[in-house]
Order: structure tokens, then C-alpha cells, then sequence
């Protein structure tokens, strides 16, 4: 979700920061006015939601908000470590499926004013010691601070987070309503209700970046509202379907299928018999792999219309992975259900490195693109 559309690895947003950020630093005229109240932000608290919980909840997530320009920073913090408190409810898989939906809902409610805190907070405290990780479990504990920290929000942006939260909500709690016996493997009964997940957890993200990036930088990109938000919202929705392809085999084996069951049918297959006969399956899954594609097409327009270069790198690079991922499933078919596809530390490398020695230009940033999408990468 969230990772897909801003995570870049630890060493690429050091990279891009040192290459990029350092060259086309936001002017003061780049900018526009900060209404936000500090108040917030100098508590110490904050202060730490923001420095020492965001980086251990994620380090490469923290590396790549200070790449942002300032104004951007609080909002999308604040955002994301709330996304990933609903997340880690929904994937505390110890407490029953029908208890985590409803305290997921009671913590949707708290983030949109709707509820007590003090009853949200004291839900999810019996979610803290189920934790495997002190960072999830420092997080949930510090959910107090998050509501305070959003209230103490420039409106505008409180907004925009509520918004956002509330579609990732509603996106967990249907994938918590859908898929509610691991036992059985269930499959999404449209190409529709996929479509629908992708957005809520994934289109909704690219949509909350791009309203946050119309307020707070002039002349942003140089294309309209509406446009950036239409190709934003494909974008993130690409990314997440990206995820769907990549761990279809892990979902599989958890009871998990989003592929939409008439197309199933179709071909004559039932959910369980996909691991088993992947060659049969196969032409679904190239199906979706070009949808795919063909969002991150929208990824790339979008990040083409920015004219910062520090954002558009922070931007673009997820598409540049995306797309080398999707080569790799292309060429794994089938047999991507069966072992791990990922692109490897050593290719980010060189595709961040390769995007910060260009400065992120318009061509060079489709060269790479085309590169990654059709030339294989030597071992």
C-alpha cells in the first residue's frame, strides 16, 4: 500500500536525496505558505511519532519522508503510520476475524472524530502484547499521540488523511469479510470487486499524494487537478495489483484468491486446483499482469508532469521497480505461484543509481522504464 507508493529502499532514498535533493532543493516560490500550526509538531511526542516510531515501524519509509519537501512530511507520516496501526489490526491473526472487523471499525471511527479515544484506546490495547514486534507494539501504544497529533492537523490536510484512512479501512475490513476462513481457499467473485480492493487500499493513496501535492507545491505538474488525480488513482491501484501477482502463491496457500471467479470458471477452474495447475491458470494471470502494465503507463505520465525533480524521482521509482517486477512474473508465468519473485537489492541499486545520475530527466527516466520493462537485467 503504502510502501508501494512512497517505500523506497533504505539505500535509494539516501541515494536520490544526496544526488537529486541536493540539486533542486524546493525554493522558497516552489512552496506554498505553511497555515499549519506548529504546536503539534514540537511536542515531544510527535516528535517522536515522527523520528523514532516512524523509522523503526519502517526505516526505508522514514529515509524516503525526509526526501520530501517539508510541507509534505508531517501529513504523510501521520497518514501512513495510521495506515499501518489499521493494518497490523487486521493482521493480528491471533484474535478472531469478527473481533478485529469490529475494532477496526471502532479505530476507523476514532480517526474520523466519530468515537471516544479513550474507548478506541482502550480496545486496541488488548491487540499490543499479541505484537511480535516492539515497533507494532510501540505503535499501537502510541495510537493516543496519533489522534492528538491529527487533530492539531492543518484542516485542510486532517481532511485528506480521514479520507484516505477511511477507504484503507473499508478496503481491510472487505478483505477481513471476504476472506474470513483460511481454511478455504475463496475467490473475489468480479473483476470489479478487485478492481474496488485495489483502489480503496492503493488508488486511494495515489489520490491522497495528489491532493497533498496541489496544495502545498505550486505549479506542481503540468497537468490539471483532475488529470493527476485520474492518473494517481491508476497508478496506486497498479502498484497494489503488482502486489496481488507478486504473492498470489502465498495468498493462495492462505485462502486467498483475488482473482475474480468467473473468470475461474471460464477456464474451467476451481480456486483450490491453481497451485496444482498453474499452466491452465496461466492466461488469467498474463491478463492481469498487462492491466497491470498498462497502469504503470499511468504511473509514468504522472510522474512526467512533475516538474521538481526531487519529487518526481520519489515519485517515479516505484513504477521503475513495479516494472521490473512485472518482467520477472512475465517470464516466471505460471511458475511465479510457485516460488518467490522479487527483484533483487542488487537491480534497485542499480535502477536508483541510475535515476539520480540523470537527475531524474523526463528521457531518462523512460529509458530506464523501457529497460527495466523489456531488457533483462544480467546476474
Amino acid at each position: 500500500m503504502w510502501q508501494t507508493i512512497l517505500g523506497l529502499p533504505a539505500s535509494s532514498a539516501w541515494v536520490i536525496q544526496r544526488q537529486i535533493g541536493s540539486r533542486s532543493e524546493m525554493s522558497a516560490d516552489e512552496m506554498r505558505p505553511n497555515k499549519q500550526t506548529m504546536s503539534a509538531s514540537s511536542h515531544p511526542a510527535t516528535r517522536q511519532l515522527q523520528t523514532a516510531i516512524l523509522r523503526s515501524v519502517s526505516r526505508s519509509f522514514y529515509l524516503s519522508v525526509r526526501l520530501l519537501p517539508a510541507q509534505l512530511r508531517e501529513p504523510v507520516a501521520l497518514a501512513y503510520l495510521l495506515a499501518r496501526a489499521t493494518d497490523t489490526m487486521a493482521d493480528t491473526a491471533q484474535i478472531p476475524g469478527t473481533v478485529r472487523m469490529e475494532t477496526l471499525k471502532m479505530l476507523s471511527n476514532g480517526i474520523q472524530g466519530a468515537a471516544s479515544r479513550d474507548v478506541v484506546v482502550d480496545l486496541v490495547a488488548s491487540f499490543v502484547t499479541l505484537q511480535k514486534g516492539p515497533s507494532e507494539r510501540k505503535l499501537l501504544e502510541s495510537l493516543r499521540h496519533c489522534f492528538e497529533w491529527l487533530e492539531n492537523m492543518e484542516k485542510t490536510d486532517r481532511n485528506d488523511i480521514r479520507f484516505v484512512l477511511e477507504k484503507i479501512a473499508q478496503g481491510q475490513l472487505l478483505d477481513l469479510q471476504r476472506f474470513d476462513n483460511p481454511v478455504e481457499i475463496r475467490a473475489l467473485r468480479t473483476a470489479a470487486e478487485l478492481d474496488e480492493y485495489t483502489y480503496l487500499v492503493a488508488g486511494s493513496v495515489g489520490e491522497f499524494w495528489t491532493r497533498l501535492c496541489f496544495r502545498h507545491v505550486r505549479n506542481f505538474a503540468s497537468l490539471s487537478e483532475d488529470e493527476m488525480l485520474a492518473l494517481g488513482k491508476r497508478y496506486g491501484m497498479a502498484l497494489q495489483l503488482i502486489n496481488i501477482l507478486r504473492d498470489a502463491g502465498a495468498d493462495l496457500r492462505a485462502g486467498r484468491c483475488y482473482f475474480p471467479e468467473y473468470e475461474l470458471g471460464a477456464a474451467h477452474l476451481v480456486p483450490p486446483q491453481i497451485l496444482s495447475e498453474p499452466e491452465r491458470f496461466e492466461p488469467i494471470y498474463r491478463t492481469w499482469l498487462e492491466k497491470a502494465k498498462a497502469g504503470l503507463e499511468c504511473g509514468m505520465q504522472y510522474s512526467r508532469a512533475i516538474p521538481n525533480r526531487r519529487v518526481r524521482a520519489a515519485t517515479v521509482l516505484p513504477a521503475l521497480i513495479g516494472a521490473r517486477t512485472l518482467a520477472l512474473l512475465d517470464e516466471a508465468g505460471g511458475m511465479a505461484l510457485r516460488r518467490t519473485v522479487k527483484v533483487s537489492r542488487r537491480e534497485v541499486r542499480r535502477i536508483t543509481l541510475s535515476l539520480a545520475i540523470t537527475f531524474a530527466s523526463r528521457k531518462q527516466i523512460d529509458a530506464i522504464f523501457d529497460r527495466a520493462t523489456h531488457r533483462p537485467y544480467k546476474k
